[in-house]
């Protein structure tokens, strides 16, 4: 019986959340072990299923870089990153399609679909979802110490995404699966982060959520202790102080242009954890850190 009665106060406090979110679209970019592991796999789709069935309207974009790593490998493609940015020549763009657009999103559709979700695949080819343009990257020439750029093939950024296609999907009940491949004005295709691609449709859509599900806790302070709410204004004293440094500079980043481009709140959180995204928007203190405008 107590057993009963814990499950019932676990829902008697997601019942506000579930009210306060009924009709707001959700952005969740999924990527890490959590795309790997079964056991977070099948926790992912029934998240985002019941997401769905309580009425809020859950989009999923998807990474896969270790997923084409292991295909590049396979057809003895080389892998060569900048700055952490996968070189992308013709074949390795040919790859990342393939990978991407292909067997990973059908893969997380699959899934989805499996537990009783009702999902679509998409890339940002359909339905003109993502414009993209070629992103320019520069360093520092160590002989002359001036900017230079480097040129890493086919890789973009979002210059405009058309929301036209999810509005209709999301109108008709389906959960949109997109891959983060865009189209520029030539006809030419671009690998875009995914971390980008998911902030950029949040904003599109207003969204009331981004939650980036990663492979660590959140931001956590010089003592290792997480953050649990940063205010975007401190985005820049914490990167420059150290406190945000790495890998999480470019998501602290996202979240920050998210909440610019009218997101409500943007959610860092460890994928790593099952239900990550049910904890993470049905709790009252959550798992992860929160970055947002806060009222003073």
């Amino acid at each position: 019986m107590e057993k009963l009665i814990e499950k019932a106060k676990v829902l008697i406090e997601a019942l506000p959340w579930i009210k306060n979110f009924s009709g707001k679209t959700i952005v969740i970019k999924y990527g890490g072990n959590a795309m790997v592991e079964e056991r977070l796999k099948e926790s992912f789709a029934r998240d985002i299923i019941l997401m769905k069935y309580i009425g809020m309207n859950p989009v999923v974009v998807h990474g896969g870089g270790p997923q084409i790593g292991k295909v590049l490998e396979a057809m003895k493609i080389e892998s060569r990153f900048v700055q952490g940015m996968r070189v992308t020549d013709s074949a390795t763009m040919d790859v990342v399609e393939m990978v991407l657009g292909g067997k990973v999103n059908k893969e997380i559709v699959a899934n989805i679909n499996r537990h009783g979700g009702n999902a679509v695949g998409l890339t940002g080819k359909d339905g003109d979802l993502i414009q993209a343009r070629k992103l320019e990257m520069t360093a520092i020439n160590p002989d002359t110490l001036t900017p230079e750029i480097i040129d890493i093939g086919m890789v973009g950024e979002v210059e405009r995404v058309n929301p036209k296609i999810i509005n209709a999907l999301e109108e008709n009940n389906f959960i949109p699966v997109i891959a983060p491949i865009g189209i520029g004005l030539n006809g030419g295709t671009y690998n875009i982060n995914a971390d980008l691609v998911a902030g950029k449709i949040a904003g599109a859509l207003q969204a009331e959520k981004l939650i980036l599900l990663t492979d660590i806790e959140g931001v956590k302070d010089q003592q290792g202790k997480l953050i649990s709410t940063i205010d975007v204004q401190r985005v820049p004293d914490l990167i420059n102080d150290g406190t945000i440094s790495g890998g999480m500079i470019p998501k602290a980043n996202c979240c920050v242009d998210a909440v610019a481009e009218g997101v409500t709140k943007t959610h860092i959180v460890d994928g790593r954890m099952e239900h990550a995204c049910l904890l993470e928007i049905f709790t009252d203190k959550g798992i992860g850190t929160v970055i947002a405008r806060f009222k003073k």
